[in-house]
């Protein structure tokens, strides 16, 4: 029977992330209508998202709330099996319950962090340690890395693979010191090490790797804060009037601007329904934006690093790993933040405070012209919407930035932090599958790899996407003078054709256009994605990358929209052999011109490690743009007012002649 509580959803918008009531009242309705065994855990729990249609249907009338559902992912340890179940929130009732056969859900924080301790008790570890002259077990700080697939695991069977460093205290840095060839493979589901693998003894590195400053010495062996740079003077960032945004529970609007904040446990920040308003009429552009995976392959063929494949989204869930935002820190500015409601293992509540945070930042200058015969000057500042969070993913930080500009273009940027996953090697070798950062201590060579879905809606949901290169002309009578090149446009009209490569040789791009909605020059209107810097993965044929992440293999994917094709690498790529996701997506073949379109862009980042990257490694970065074309009319920021000129010079402010000129 239907769980009778006095709990209400205070949700507003079909959309809106569960609550924490919400999430407690899944769990307690799934126990009591399946009568849940303990050893049953809960893996996620999230918004069913209701069908786009209804969504669609509900904007801008806000009529009654579609049916509020939750999406969980459970764990049933005792038959080993995974399940999916649907609980209608609304009627307090489980609509779904799926078993799914021989798929291994993500790896849950209870199992991350009993993986520790089982690895320290079991007496082979031991021994290896000692042979490394380690007696005391809780120095040392052991990473459990997913599985992946290797061909000589045993089969059907939950699985982890540890990996092992070693702390001189407590808060020190144990990547300075990796256990190197010793491996372990622990039994999630017996709760025991099944196997332990040591090939042979490296000796620790002698350096520290701290970079807290009451941690790190300094040539005299003294400590290094008191060395600290003297000359960073303060930079406040302030707004006397407030921000230019306004939020309403999840609903943002700023500037021109609207969209809404979403947030699961898998992907961390969604946004959704993105639109500009122009002259009056709120345009979409993206009807849900959002990291669907991410894939990091290693490079070194050594035992203690081949295995290192491991897809983040997938086999751990970004949204779970979100840091609490600290200001001043992580955000500077007028911040607005947005707490995170995830589920522990029980599945009850738990909060991240501050998970996402959303501020505006002045991007210098955003147009100017000046008229060199009668010397007036036109400029104005840009200025950029910022969302983000940061996730932490064993040793490494991402940072996901999403920006909006006044100029009605897009942004997404992956920032890279955190500590390099290291190797040891005899003092005095060359590592050749990677680089020295300290002496005996060495990064591996690696790639991270990033996916992000992109449900299109440019002025609505029928859309065309072309591949524009620049392409010059031979000589003839249409290049006489040997200059003369063309932005050719090539239709993707089925999804076999609309797997796609970058091509900066011939600047190429990718153009998402409405055929139905003209500007005013008689063009679609459309906004076109511009790749950053971007790779291939070098692994080849055979490799668990090739067998398991093909989504990486092409930057450009587009598929028609099905509401449960979500994740670039399939739902469940934990311990997976399979490359599911888009290559299984685009099997059908389906037809793509004037359609509801998904954009899926992959892009990743080459790291050959540096010295520089140690012990902490300096923000990298990664992504794409999106850029309006015949999308209006002209210049979308011409509206943007003058500054009020505050300039100094020198520490001094600036003459009234300067000022003049500064404000013209």
């Amino acid at each position: 029977m239907p769980v009778q509580s006095s709990d209400v959803s205070t949700a507003s918008h079909p959309l809106e992330p569960l609550g924490a009531e919400e999430i407690g009242r899944a769990s307690a309705i799934l126990r009591e209508q399946r009568d849940l065994d303990p050893r049953v855990r809960f893996v996620s729990i999230a918004l069913q998202e209701p069908p786009k249609r209804e969504v669609l249907d509900y904007f801008g009338r806000e009529t009654e709330l579609p049916e509020r559902a939750a999406f969980v992912v459970l764990y049933d340890r005792g038959h080993r099996q995974t399940v999916e179940a649907v609980v209608s929130l609304s009627l307090g009732v489980v609509t779904s319950w799926q078993v799914l056969e021989g798929v291994q859900p993500s790896v849950m924080l209870e199992e991350f962090f009993s993986t520790e301790e089982i690895t320290r008790a079991d007496p082979r570890w031991q021994e290896a340690m000692r042979r490394r002259g380690v007696t005391d077990y809780a120095l040392a700080m052991i990473d459990p890395w997913a599985a992946g697939y290797d061909i000589e695991d045993p089969l059907g069977r939950r699985l982890i693979r540890p990996l092992t460093f070693v702390r001189s205290r407590e808060d020190d840095n144990g990547y300075a010191r990796p256990v190197e060839g010793l491996v372990v493979l622990v039994d999630l589901d017996l709760m025991e090490v099944i196997d332990v693998r040591d090939h042979g003894v490296v000796p620790f590195p002698k350096q520290a790797g701290n970079y807290a400053p009451e941690l790190m010495l300094d040539d005299d062996n003294r400590p290094a804060h008191a060395a600290l740079r003297e000359d960073v003077r303060p930079i406040e960032i302030t707004q006397p009037e407030g921000p230019s945004f306004t939020v309403d529970g999840h609903a943002v609007s700023w500037q021109k601007w609207r969209l809404r904040v979403g947030f699961t446990p898998r992907e961390g920040l969604v946004l959704h329904q993105i639109g500009y308003t122009d002259r009056g009429r709120l345009r979409p552009v993206i009807y849900r934006a959002s990291l669907s995976e991410m894939y990091i392959p290693y490079g070194d063929p050594a035992p203690t690093h081949r295995i290192k494949n491991v897809f983040d989204e997938g086999e751990y869930g970004v949204g779970l790993l979100l840091n609490p935002l600290q200001l001043g820190c992580d955000c500077l500015g007028e911040i607005r933040y947005f707490d995170a409601v995830v589920n522990d293992q029980d599945g009850q509540p738990r909060t991240i405070p501050n998970a996402i945070c959303m501020h505006e930042e002045d991007f210098g200058v955003g147009w100017k012209h000046t008229d060199f015969r009668t010397e007036k000057v036109e400029v104005r500042r840009s200025r950029r919407l910022v969302i983000s969070c940061f996730a932490t993913v064993g040793n490494y930080e991402y940072g996901f930035f999403w920006y909006l500009y006044t100029d009605g273009s897009i942004q997404f940027e992956v920032k890279l932090s955190g500590v390099i996953s290291t190797g040891a090697i005899p003092v005095g070798e060359q590592p050749r599958f990677g680089n020295l950062v300290a002496p005996g201590l060495y990064g591996p060579n690696h790639q991270h790899f990033f996916n992000v879905r992109l449900d299109m809606q440019v002025d609505g949901e029928r859309n065309s996407v072309y591949e524009i290169d620049a392409v010059a002309l031979p000589p003839g009578p249409d290049n006489p003078y040997g200059n003369a090149w063309v932005a050719k446009k090539t239709l993707l009209a089925r999804e076999s054709e609309a797997q796609r490569l970058i091509n900066p040789f011939v600047g190429r791009t990718w153009q998402i256009v409405n055929p139905s909605a003209l500007n005013e020059l008689g063009q679609p209107a459309g906004y076109k994605l511009v790749p950053g810097e971007n790779v291939l993965p070098l692994q080849r044929e055979g490799s668990q990358a090739w067998d398991r992440a093909q989504f990486a293999y092409k930057h450009l994917w587009v598929t028609a929209y099905e509401a449960d094709q979500m994740y670039a690498a399939g739902d469940y790529p934990n311990q997976s052999n399979k490359p599911g996701g888009l290559p299984e997506f685009v099997k059908a073949d389906r037809f793509l011109d004037d359609q509801d379109v998904v954009i899926w862009y992959s892009f990743g980042a080459h790291h050959v490690v540096r010295p520089e990257d140690w012990p902490v490694m300096p923000v990298s970065y990664a992504g794409f743009h999106l850029k309006p074309v015949s999308f209006f009319d002209g210049n979308p920021a011409l509206d943007m007012p003058r500054s009020t000129p505050a300039c100094h010079a020198g520490g001094e402010e600036v003459g009234e002649g300067a000022r003049e000129h500064v404000a013209e």
